[in-house]
């Protein structure tokens, strides 16, 4: 079992940056994957990004490839997801997720075991 805290939401005008923090804990999370999704109202639940095991390897979707990184700290049992030039479009509940496995290629949402209960962004104009 994995325990999934998410933190870092918030208010923010258009161009500005938030860091969303997930701490985990329970089983060894070094050895799962986790993601980061994003939900807006009347929207199906998205991904965002994806990172493997060991932080190597990682996968953004084409909405916010080159806006943002996802990194873990095995360490501290916690993934991060650093976003910049936000857009009133990236308005959303933001979650984290995590399964067993290695690789950074699980995309969707039918795919992870474990979620975070969310973390609000509002990006204003």
């Amino acid at each position: 079992q994995v325990q999934l805290v998410e933190s870092g939401g918030g208010l923010v005008q258009a161009g500005g940056s938030l860091r969303l923090s997930c701490a985990a804990s329970g089983r060894t999370v070094s050895s799962v994957v986790m993601a980061w999704f994003r939900q807006a109202p009347g929207k199906e639940r998205e991904i965002v990004a994806a990172i493997s095991w060991n932080g190597v390897s990682t996968y953004y979707a084409d909405s916010m490839k080159g806006r943002s990184t996802i990194s873990r700290d095995n360490a501290k049992n916690t993934v991060y997801l650093q976003m910049n030039s936000l857009k009133p479009e990236d308005t959303a509940l933001y979650y984290c997720a995590a399964r067993q496995g290695f690789s950074a290629a699980y995309t969707e949402r039918n795919e992870y075991r474990y979620w975070g209960q969310g973390t609000q962004v509002t990006v204003s104009s």
